[in-house]
């Protein structure tokens, strides 16, 4: 018997439980589950683990993927890099904490560009933590960025700021969504950016992943950018906490 599951709130649909779910039915793994561990604070994380030995791992989601690090006995390096958790395995007595964002961002970005080095500077629009995970796979490509938020003093450039000069998204063609804004079902929303200063030159890469498209894709290819979706980097950090947690520990 091995129990899996992911914590957070609201936990509400889950990808990580249907994706999971059907991986241990084409599998065969019929010993194997994947639950969703609704909690409201961390309080009772230390007992989900000591009342429940089958479990081997666990996924996490907002708002705990800073919050859960102090609880961990280890982490990865993956961890150091972006200041976030989202995947935890059980390694004997100790919770070692992962991050596979991180690897799922980066292996996304570079089969966008087919594998080809990434010569484009790109503009990260958002602040928060979905940002940490790219922005540290963009310093590990060696890739030139900057960071755009709603309030000044965040980040490097503001929302009004790109309006204002057209010369940076001139310069920065590569522009990455880290923000849920477009997801369903507020599918008429978009970042705060102007889609005609959009052109044939740009790429973007946008981590929402329902729907399909968003409306910044959408007035993206009217304009003749190339556009990406944020489900195969949602694929590859699932497949990466499953090889975690299927690893032989050390």
């Amino acid at each position: 018997m091995k129990h899996f599951g992911l914590i957070g709130y609201p936990l509400g649909h889950s990808f990580s439980k249907k994706y999971f779910g059907e991986k241990f039915q084409s599998l065969g793994l019929t010993d194997h589950h994947y639950d969703l561990f609704e909690m409201k604070d961390l309080q009772d994380f230390r007992l989900l683990w000591e009342s429940n030995q089958y479990l081997v791992g666990v996924n996490v989601t907002v708002p705990f993927k800073q919050q859960v690090i102090p609880f961990l006995d280890e982490w990865d390096i993956s961890v150091e890099k972006v200041g976030a958790v989202n995947t935890i395995k059980r390694q004997g007595q100790k919770l070692v904490g992962y991050n596979t964002d991180y690897f799922g961002f980066k292996n996304s970005l570079q089969s966008y560009y087919q594998n080809k080095p990434i010569t484009e500077a790109a503009l990260v629009l958002g602040s928060g933590g979905a940002s940490k995970a790219v922005v540290a796979a963009l310093q590990d490509l060696g890739i030139d960025y900057k960071i755009v938020s709603r309030a000044a003093g965040k980040a490097d450039y503001t929302y009004q700021e790109l309006k204002e000069n057209a010369n940076i998204l001139s310069y920065y063609k590569l522009v990455i969504n880290t923000t849920p804004v477009g997801m369903y079902p507020k599918v008429e929303e978009a970042p705060d950016i102007l889609f005609e200063l959009l052109s044939v030159g740009h790429a973007i890469y946008d981590l929402v992943y329902n729907p399909d498209q968003t409306l910044l894709m959408l007035e993206a290819e009217k304009r003749g950018a190339r556009t990406k979706n944020g489900l195969e980097m949602l694929y590859l950090q699932a497949d990466k906490s499953w090889d975690i947690w299927n690893s032989v520990d050390k």
